[in-house]
Order: C-alpha cells, then structure tokens, then sequence
C-alpha cells in the first residue's frame, strides 16, 4: 500500500490596507519634502539672478554716465556753444538738473566700417578734407555736424563727400593725420518702459531717448565748485556727485522690506576735467 505526501501550499499574503496608507502616508511626507526643498531652492537661485541683475544695471548704468560727464567739455567746444542755438539747443557744457544732466563734447572719434579712424587729409581756411568718405549716416542731420579737429577747436560744418566746409574759418594749424571727434549734448535722466523706470540717454539729434539701464528706480545729481561747493552754476562746476538706486525686477512677498523689493544704491564722484577754453 503507497502512502501519498500530502504537501500544504502556503499562500503569499498581500498588503493590507492599514500598510499601504501608511506607506502612502510616507511617500507623501517624502515627497513634500523633496518638493519644498526645491521650491526653496529656485526661489533662492530667482532671487540670487534678479540682484546680480540688479547689481549689473546700477554698475553698467553709473559707468557709461562716469565715463561720458568726465569727457563733459573735450574737443574745446566753446566755440560750438557759441554758435546761434548752441549745440543742439544747448550752450553751456553741463546743463545740471535735480534728476536730469546733459553734457556737451567730443565723445566720438568718427571711424570708418572697418574701426579704423577717419583723419584730416588737409585742411586750410574754413575748409577740411578727410582721407576717408564718411558713413552717409554719420552726418546727415544737421543736428550731426558739430566736430572737434584734433580736440582742441569745435565748429560746425557742411558735408559734400569727404569735404567739410566749417561755419568759420580755422583758428589753428591741423596735420595731415589729425583726428575728427563728433560733438554731441547728451542727456541722461529717468524715464518709463513698459511701464517701469528706467535710466535714459538722449543724444538730443531727433532720435529720441533710449534706455540703458532697466529698473532704476532713482538718480540725483548734485554739483560741485572746485572748492567742494556746492553750485549751480554751469561754468563753475568741477565735480558732479551721482546717486544711482536701483530695485529687483519682481517683488519678493517674504523679503522684510516694505514692498518686497530688494534695492542697491551707487554714488560716484566725477571730476570735470575739460572746462575751459583755449582761446
């Protein structure tokens, strides 16, 4: 007689329901975390970018204004200045204002496409030949055709090709070789853009003020005699203190700061170094 083993299966047993919620429960708790992690971290990295933006706009803004009110007067353009309407409206070679200043001199060299310099070929009476036709765009307003031969005497002038016929005769003797500068009144001050302010530069020859700095949010100039004093009067001032404050693009609701805005500030002193005539 065979014996049969009888072999008892023993079933897998699944999940129960109290285990799955738990872990369901952990899960979540994980995930929440991971998520406020990185929610956290954006947030630092959105804020980081918009102040290192912010930074980049006060600094690039301060130095292109430092660099331009310290070339204020270069090229002798007093002469200019004291053409009928000045240049461009304007005869003083700092025009100051609370928010708003607009300096007048030689802060173009006139080049060719290529870079390189265009340069007297000869000149005489109230005639300049340059070696090289301009761009057609370079002088074709009259609002363009103010110049510094050499950066030491301004006139103004009509343009037939390379030929330059000045408002009145030469004063000075000027090499072959010499350089040309472009006169020009520029004016910087606050403006909108899309509905947020920003730091405007007008070169004051119809084409309008653009911006070249977003979301600065004031500018204060403030005038100064050679003396430390402070002055108001355009010829005496020697030294130009500029107060730049800029803000974030976006509120930030957490920051502890009023509006949410996070806000650097830049004063600069800038000494004027062309003030003056040779004749």
């Amino acid at each position: 007689m065979s014996s049969i083993s009888l072999v008892k299966i023993k079933e897998d047993k699944g999940v129960t329901l109290v285990e799955l919620m738990i872990a369901l429960m952990m899960s979540s708790i994980l995930i929440a975390a991971l998520y406020r992690t990185f929610i956290g971290q954006q947030k630092t990295y959105t804020v980081q970018e918009q102040v290192v933006d912010m930074q980049q706009n006060v600094t690039v803004s301060i130095h292109r204004m430092m660099s331009e009110i310290r070339m204020a007067g270069f090229g002798n353009v007093n002469n200019a200045l004291g053409l009928v309407g000045g240049v461009n409206g304007f005869t003083q070679v700092i025009t100051p204002g609370a928010n708003s200043v607009t300096i007048v001199g030689g802060f173009k060299q006139i080049r060719r496409d290529n870079g390189s310099p265009i340069t007297v070929d000869s000149a005489s009476g109230n005639t300049i030949t340059l070696d090289y036709t301009p761009n057609s765009e370079e002088f074709n307003t009259e609002a363009k055709r103010f110049i510094s031969i050499g950066g030491v005497e301004s006139n103004k002038f009509q343009i037939n090709g390379k030929v330059l016929t000045l408002d009145s005769g030469l004063k000075l003797n000027h090499a072959k070789g010499t350089p040309i500068f472009k006169i020009q009144a520029i004016s910087y001050g606050l403006g909108l853009s899309d509905g947020k302010k920003v730091l405007q530069r007008n070169e004051n020859t119809g084409g309008g003020a653009f911006a070249v700095a977003e979301n600065i949010e004031n500018v204060q100039f403030e005038y100064f005699d050679a003396n430390g004093n402070p002055t108001g009067i355009p010829s005496n001032i020697r030294m130009v203190r500029v107060t730049v404050t800029a803000r974030t693009d976006m509120s930030d609701p957490e920051f502890a700061g009023g509006d949410g805005y996070r806000r650097r500030q830049i004063a600069s002193n800038i000494y004027i170094r062309n003030i003056g005539s040779y004749f």
